[in-house]
């Protein structure tokens, strides 16, 4: 019989000890004395503090869904890898994005603060290119200063921001990348981006950009780094193209591969502001991928990626263990955004619903209830406070997030909180254990009651018995709408003065939805 099934006593007294060190320690730095005693205690508290810091293990994955077996969002996902991981730590089934879209989720993960803060909604700009935010101290900075030695290798924050060498990491390693690819593109999609593909072609998995960026990682792992280390591991797949060899498409075989279910008149009772979000995209529609034959293919593609993508997580995975570096790791695995395959018409991201928001978040380590699932609404945003609190370290008191340690500790602990989504000026998602309120800029609504509707195909926003629903969830909607961040580009959808703008082009009201 286990009396106790939260982190271990002594993990709980050497968390309050690196907490009170911290506390000494940024004393002293302020110019407090200890008298003659004061070299001996700085020494003694500082090489403490860094023996009982536990390592970090970042892993990162674009664009992954709820397509997990351990949440359940497939029937046909196959991710033994992340699984395991979920039996060993906490799986949390109800995390949500800041922003459904890379660099803007990415940056609000790493600096801790939110969309609507920072006026960074689309792929671009580099938040250090901001003046205002030229000096925030992003999340794996805050370790390096606090003594430990950061690494990176694939896809952390978007694209290659981020990647000089002792700027937001200490050492940086592979790149990301989706290669390789074929001579020509596989599907004849709407647009012709090279990037919007999907499909199987004749290559190794170790030639498989994910798989180099896992090697990197598990030579790092087996060089035995000096501890604590934070070691922060992005894999590009299941991000389009969406290309795995043979073997992964063989664990999802074309004839048996299950759909999606979608309904035809589902954005019937939705605001036409809800297409402005994602109203000319290179990722294709419900309707083309009928009409092309092409949307088993897709979700094939989609499940052969992740089942690959799950294989270099347990590589990485693999190496710590064998390196006995397990027992003192903290591991989170996350994912930037979810993914559409034909659920409200549309694919790819950029929406406010479920399918868009909802990503995998995956604690294990010291500290962590193993075996855990908590259903209570948690943020990316909340990955940083987290950490640093985990870990011991001083508190960065410019965070958005709050430290979700006690649900760590007891998935069924109190959280009033809901899961904020921002994506451009005034359009936000309120997600809590039970509803999802959507508001857009020009003051349009959807509601979804996520228990007996988790499909999101009733819009209750127009029932009277559900206004007190609604302002309930309003009461949470971020007091800050900057405007887009100078430099803005991709994506970017802007409402000034009642006309709905998106990337440079007015929408006017008879317009035509595109593709639809």
């Amino acid at each position: 019989m286990t009396l106790f099934r939260g982190p271990s006593p002594t993990f709980l007294l050497q968390q309050t000890f690196m907490k009170v060190i911290a506390m000494l320690t940024s004393r002293i730095l302020r110019g407090l004395s200890f008298g003659v005693f004061f070299p001996f205690v700085l020494t003694v508290a500082v090489s403490s503090f860094a023996w009982s810091k536990p390592n970090v293990l970042f892993i990162a994955i674009d664009d992954l869904n709820d397509w997990v077996g351990c949440l359940q969002g497939h029937p046909q996902a196959k991710t033994p890898n992340i699984d395991k991981l979920a039996e060993r730590g906490t799986l949390f089934s109800n995390a949500h994005c800041q922003a459904p879209l890379c660099n803007a989720s990415r940056t609000s993960l790493m600096t801790g603060l939110r969309p609507s803060t920072t006026g960074i909604h689309g792929l671009a700009p580099w938040f250090r290119d901001l003046p205002e935010w030229k000096g925030v101290v992003s999340l794996p900075q805050h370790f390096s200063r606090n003594g430990y030695r950061t690494y990176t290798t694939g896809k952390i924050y978007h694209h290659n921001y981020g990647r000089i060498p002792g700027t937001e990491f200490d050492v940086v390693g592979t790149p990301a990348s989706g290669g390789p690819y074929p001579k020509e593109k596989l599907v004849d999609t709407p647009t012709k981006m090279r990037i919007v593909d999907w499909g199987n072609f004749p290559h190794r998995d170790e030639d498989k950009g994910d798989w180099k960026v896992a090697s990197w990682a598990v030579e790092q792992l087996n060089a035995k780094p000096k501890e604590p280390f934070f070691l922060s591991v992005g894999f590009f797949l299941p991000h389009v193209p969406c290309y795995a060899t043979e073997k992964w498409f063989d664990l999802h075989p074309e004839e048996s591969v299950k759909l999606p279910l979608v309904r035809h008149d589902d954005r019937d009772d939705t605001p036409r502001f809800s297409w402005y979000m994602h109203w000319k995209l290179p990722e294709p529609r419900l309707k083309y991928l009928e009409e092309s034959g092409q949307w088993k293919n897709l979700v094939r593609s989609y499940l052969a990626c992740t089942s690959f993508v799950d294989s270099q997580v347990g590589r990485v995975i693999d190496a710590l263990d064998a390196n006995g570096l397990t027992e003192n790791t903290i591991i989170v695995l996350w994912s930037d955004h979810g993914w559409h395959l034909g659920e409200k018409l549309i694919t790819g991201k950029t929406s406010l619903w479920d399918r868009s928001t909802r990503v995998p978040l995956i604690f294990a380590g010291p500290g962590v209830t193993k075996g855990e699932t908590c259903n209570r609404s948690v943020e990316l945003l909340d990955l940083y406070p987290t950490l640093v609190d985990m870990c011991g370290l001083p508190e960065n008191n410019q965070l958005a997030g709050q430290s979700i340690v006690p649900l760590l500790q007891d998935a069924t602990a109190k959280r009033e909180r809901p899961a904020i989504t921002t994506h451009n000026p005034g359009n936000h998602a309120v997600r809590s254990e039970r509803w999802r309120y959507i508001v857009y800029a020009d003051g349009s609504e959807e509601l979804y009651d996520m228990q007996a509707d988790p499909h999101e195909w009733t819009n209750l926003a127009n029932r009277p018995e559900y206004d007190n629903i609604i302002a309930e969830h309003r009461r949470w909607l971020p007091e800050k709408n900057a405007p887009l961040a100078p430099g803005s580009r991709d994506r970017i959808l802007s409402y000034i003065d009642g006309q709905p703008n998106f990337e440079g082009e007015d929408i006017k009201p008879e317009d035509a939805i595109p593709g639809f």
